[in-house]
């Protein structure tokens, strides 16, 4: 856990300096692609790994249904921006995502200002009941009210500016948080999720001009922007859905592994998968010169991947069976068990004296 925990401190200050280099220097917009989108899945996997799993899993029926959401969510966007005003629906947008981009942004600024504060501030919550509707109530730290304020300094410049810096620093404080807070339970439930994705993305962007269409009229930090030198194409994008569905995924493995107390194993498989698939995404569209689906090589990159480093070494079975729920509960029993027993050791020896 120490060694990981320092992986990720590099991880973060990796992508704090890629994050702004473009404004000091030329950088090129490909490979910050690959670099930002790897290092952002690198830090949520890693936060991730906690003694319990992330607050919100997902069903086998979600998983299955999410496609269908999905495009019903991307057709009702691609109809608001044809039919009402760009501006109307991006003002609306853009108030949702001030709210949502303060959660987002303090809860990701939140761990690496704890340590500056005392304890108490960490630990003790404090209950707001909200006037005249005494059923509705918050609970919070101070700790927590503290990383809010440059949050909401932060998304305030957001909105007056729109800079590519803000999208972007916003887009990766959503993708951490998601693949941190998300779990998939199991990987057959990854396998669905994953599988359903991956044609969603093939049909929206190849059959239709619905994707592309609403990425571009879209303005919110719901993909990160890339400075190019092309004043034809002044930025490259990509989805923060890339990140995130498939960096659920990846942290799964990761905290198989970690459960397993072995080697950190599938957990670069997966990751080798994921970055192998975007950098195929960036070669064929350059190639081609047109927007790609990033799921149609990344999913076979993630799965792929680990799906023959489990036939390698034989562990398909206890990776199928895997179900994080399960393990946390039997990895709990044994903590208390294990504390019995010793607390049952030490009476007897006292009784022995």
């Amino acid at each position: 856990m120490p060694n990981m925990m320092n992986c990720e401190r590099a991880a973060n200050l990796v992508l704090a300096a890629l994050t702004v280099a473009p404004l000091v220097v030329p950088v090129n917009s490909n490979l910050n692609v690959v670099l930002t989108a790897c290092l952002t899945l690198l830090v949520g996997c890693y936060r991730s790994v906690k003694p319990t799993p992330p607050t919100e899993t997902m069903s086998k029926e979600h998983a299955m249904r999410f496609p269908l959401v999905g495009s019903a969510m991307l057709l009702s966007l691609f109809f608001l921006f044809k039919f009402l005003s760009k501006d109307l629906v991006n003002s609306v947008l853009t108030c949702y995502f001030f709210v949502l981009g303060i959660l987002a942004f303090s809860a990701t600024l939140l761990p690496s200002i704890k340590g500056f504060l005392p304890k108490n501030w960490n630990e003790n919550e404090i209950t707001w009941t909200l006037p005249y509707f005494p059923s509705v109530s918050v609970e919070f730290t101070i700790s927590q009210v503290i990383a809010g304020i440059p949050g909401t300094f932060f998304c305030l410049w957001y909105v007056l500016k729109k800079h590519w810096l803000a999208n972007n620093v916003l887009g990766i404080a959503f993708c951490i948080q998601g693949i941190e807070m998300l779990s998939l339970g199991s990987f057959k439930t990854g396998a669905i999720l994953l599988s359903g994705l991956f044609f969603y993305d093939i049909f929206w962007v190849f059959f239709t001009p619905v994707m592309v269409s609403v990425a571009k009229s879209f303005d919110a930090p719901i993909k990160l922007l890339f400075p190019t030198s092309d004043l034809t194409r002044p930025f490259n994008m990509l989805g923060l859905g890339d990140i995130v569905i498939p960096g659920i995924f990846v942290a799964l493995a990761l905290r198989f592994d970690v459960s397993r107390g072995k080697e950190i194993r599938y957990f670069k498989s997966a990751f080798a998968g994921y970055s192998v698939g975007l950098i195929a995404t960036i070669i064929v569209m350059n190639w081609f010169q047109a927007a790609q689906p990033a799921l149609l090589y990344i999913v076979p990159g993630v799965i792929g991947f680990m799906g023959v480093h489990c036939l390698w070494n034989g562990e398909v079975k206890p990776l199928l069976e895997f179900d994080e729920a399960k393990a946390s509960k039997e990895d709990t029993d044994n903590m208390e068990n294990s504390s019995l027993s010793q607390d049952k050791s030490v009476n007897e020896r006292i009784k022995e004296e």
